[in-house]
């Protein structure tokens, strides 16, 4: 069975990446994403990937066509791809939300897909002011006050028009509660909270009292277990709609449980709402007050259907990936996904510590030079962090053709900059804050730079830059192989290194495709 997953970078996607890779029913798996993960990471590197914007401002056909290559000869596409933010582009987040779920459905029809799988939401469902469980046939007229409410009731109008036009078509839309795994912890922060919440105090302790809006209730299931119900969903050709939530619904007694000691100050909704617009509107928090109005009215599901048609069972409760989430937001856990990529200072978790080769404890022997061996390492470190920080930059500001090759570089140079810091910490060097901070400085100084331009970007800055990562990418194949050379005299795996000097080669193979690329036209006096 070839199964094509649309969207399979983020939450949801990453987690039935894991599912379908266990199945063994399933021959190939197709990852589609604006921007590329970690191809050499688990588990993105057990699929094929393809780099495609189901929202891309080109035009229908061109999108469509390009979608439908892809499904041909699948026996399934999962539609998973939502942008949340910037939720202050209604326009971006309707086309890419909307127009690209209808999009993704005409190339199934193109293509002749037998089975459309497409992911919605609790937050499509209307206001229910009861506490009871409600079936999949409660309207999914959406929250009105609510932008993410509203898009995923036009997802559903969009596939009710689908099966009235295309019987022949069987399709399947999942409702899950919120989804909540340790890998999404950086996520939540981003989408939801933003820098200024510091829920890095997570990790020295939970708060001794949480004010929580009255009348909470809420439903989770966490990503391995949604994941199952796809798994279960593509391999029975089910069709029509599923709840899929944990057994357990949270009030606010229960969430105050998890987050601190139980104790909780219930707030009136409406000025918990008008408390978030207050934070919205000077921009201290990322997401709009009309979260809190969705998560204040959709019913509670009743998931019935899921269970005894598909034989599903969530192995989690809501609570404990609330609890997982929790953890991971603390520490700032992610994936090697541009979606879930960890925060600064996090690290996916499951991610191998730097190999040591059996035998003596690792370390720096008394016949090396500690100092400059440290200080070298170090150097790396640094140099690793202003690497970084350039082609984050670079997939953020990049022509839209050019970003999905960026992001995948901008996670591999995000995960070599942990294994430098587990270097550090393995063999015991200390680490110099001062001089990364001087140069992730003067990464931000160089922006300034003007190149001839002084109101609009300069075509000469992407030649630069490329050239200029490139020239990094040769340092770092020369600190890989000195550490190789290096590495058993230290306690190391030579091994690691071999692997890392063959991925760093591929990276020099990209920037030199991005150099050709921006170099055409740099100079010419007519470039837009």
């Amino acid at each position: 069975m070839r199964v094509v997953v649309v969207g399979a970078t983020g939450n949801a996607g990453t987690a039935l990446l894991r599912a379908l890779v266990d199945d063994p029913a399933v021959t190939s798996v197709t990852g589609i994403a604006r921007r590329l993960p970690d191809r050499t990471a688990a588990p993105y590197r057990d699929a094929h990937w393809v780099a495609t914007d189901v929202g891309s401002d080109e035009p229908d056909d061109v999108v469509v066509e390009r979608l439908a290559e892809v499904f041909r000869g699948a026996d399934a596409v999962v539609h998973l791809a939502w942008l949340v933010q910037p939720n202050r582009d209604r326009e971006l987040l309707r086309r890419t939300n909307v127009e690209g779920t209808r999009r993704v459905a005409e190339a199934a029809v193109r293509a002749g897909v037998p089975h459309l799988v497409v992911a919605s939401s609790v937050g499509a469902y209307a206001r229910a002011a009861d506490d009871e469980p409600h079936g999949e046939d409660w309207p999914a007229g959406g929250i009105p006050t609510s932008h993410y409410s509203v898009d995923k009731a036009a997802t559903e109008r969009v596939l009710d028009d689908l099966e009235r036009e295309h019987p022949e078509l069987a399709v399947a839309r999942v409702r899950p509660a919120l989804i909540f795994q340790a890998d999404a912890g950086a996520e939540v922060v981003r989408l939801f909270l933003g820098p200024l919440v510091p829920v890095r105090l997570l990790q020295l302790g939970r708060p001794p009292l949480l004010p929580l809006p009255a009348g909470l209730r809420l439903q989770a299931v966490h990503a391995a277990d949604l994941a199952d119900a796809y798994r279960r969903i593509v391999a029975g050709h089910a069709r029509g709609a599923f709840n899929v939530a944990a057994d357990d619904v949270l009030f606010a007694r229960d969430v105050a449980g998890i987050v601190d000691h139980g104790r909780f100050l219930p707030i009136p909704p409406l000025l918990v709402r008008a408390a978030a617009a207050l934070a919205y509107r000077a921009h201290a928090v990322a997401a709009d007050p009309g979260w809190i109005d969705m998560a204040m009215s959709v019913p509670v599901m009743d998931t019935t259907r899921v269970r005894t048609e598909l034989d599903w069972r969530p192995q989690h409760t809501a609570a404990a990936a609330l609890d997982e989430v929790l953890t991971g937001m603390g520490i700032g856990h992610g994936a090697r996904s541009a979606p879930l990529h960890p925060a600064p200072a996090g690290r996916p978790p499951g991610d191998a510590v730097l190999p040591l080769r059996h035998g003596p404890e690792p370390g720096i022997p008394p016949t090396m030079d500690r100092q400059l061996f440290g200080l070298y390492l170090s150097d790396h470190l640094t140099g690793a962090t202003a690497g970084l920080g350039r082609i984050e930059r670079m997939a953020r500001t990049y022509d839209a053709s050019l970003q999905p090759q960026l992001a995948e570089l901008a996670e591999q140079l995000r995960g070599e900059r942990e294994l430098y810091v587990d270097m550090l910490r393995v063999l015991g060097v200390r680490r110099r804050p001062l001089r990364r901070a001087a140069a992730g400085m003067a990464e931000r100084l160089g922006r300034l730079k003007l190149n001839g331009r002084l109101l609009r970007r300069s075509p000469m800055t992407p030649v630069l830059e490329s050239e200029l990562m490139r020239s990094a990418v040769m340092g770092k194949i020369g600190g890989w192989q000195t550490l190789r050379q290096h590495a058993a005299a230290v306690g190391l795996d030579r091994g690691q290194f071999d692997a890392l000097l063959q991925k760093a080669r591929r990276q020099l193979e990209v920037l030199e495709r991005l150099h050709a690329v921006v170099r055409v036209g740099a100079f010419d006096a007519q470039h837009p």
